[in-house]
């Protein structure tokens, strides 16, 4: 339930699970949001936006919004009473220190980080999981940056930007993190070094054998042993 304007005195900040489509409305209070996980498109006052890890939002108070979001979205929204700061819509970059949940009575602290925070222009979405369900689907093929940028009709510099600002990753670092954690779940099952090699892009048993040991500290081996250490526990 919305808070009334004579409720709200001090910012106060929450975790909300999201999903689904929710019809434009109001609240006599601004509200700053953005997503701890997921991505959530938006139509405040009319126009197409999106909040993700990497990019927020200011709704000004009065300011009709409506949105639709995956149901494992989680978005971090700060209440906000009327002030000056948050009297028109704004886009801005997520710091990385505020991509975790605030302290209880931190949501001032916090707000002040993300007002401080750089503006961004309106800029093209990048859907997650609609990368991750495009390139598991074919995670056997060549994933060169510009393929990914394709899908979501981006260059390849500027898809190269996105999704480090969402992951931390280069794409090429993010694919191949996607490859070996495919191929950990597959060989712990008990499927072949072999098999799991060709299913996730990797010329021979022997190359995914040493990804996994540079990059993991892990073995074939080791990771079956763990498997069946879980499951008889």
């Amino acid at each position: 339930m919305a808070r009334s304007a004579s409720a709200l005195l001090h910012p106060v900040a929450s975790v909300r699970h999201y999903g689904g489509e929710h019809q434009a409305h109001a609240h006599a209070h601004a509200q700053v949001l953005y997503a701890l996980q997921g991505r959530m498109e938006l139509e405040v006052a009319g126009r197409a936006a999106f909040v993700d890890t990497a990019c927020g939002m200011v709704v000004p108070a009065g300011t009709e919004h409506g949105y639709l979001a995956r149901p494992d979205t989680r978005i971090l929204v700060i209440d906000v009473p009327a002030q000056a700061a948050v009297d028109r819509v704004r886009r801005f970059a997520v710091p990385a220190a505020a991509r975790t949940v605030p302290e209880p009575g931190g949501a001032a602290a916090r707000l002040a980080l993300l007002l401080q925070a750089p503006r961004v222009l309106a800029r093209r979405g990048l859907d997650l999981a609609a990368l991750c369900a495009a390139v598991d689907a074919a995670l056997h093929e060549d994933w060169p940056t510009a393929r990914m940028a394709r899908l979501f009709h981006l260059s390849a510099a500027r898809f190269h930007a996105r999704l480090l600002e969402l992951t931390g990753d280069t794409p090429q670092q993010w694919l191949r993190a996607r490859r070996l954690d495919l191929a950990e779940r597959a060989l712990a099952r008990g499927q072949s070094l072999e098999a799991t090699a060709l299913r996730c892009g990797y010329a021979s048993a022997s190359a995914l054998a040493y990804a996994l040991r540079r990059e993991r500290g892990l073995g074939a081996r080791a990771l079956r042993i763990q498997a069946k250490t879980a499951s008889s526990a």
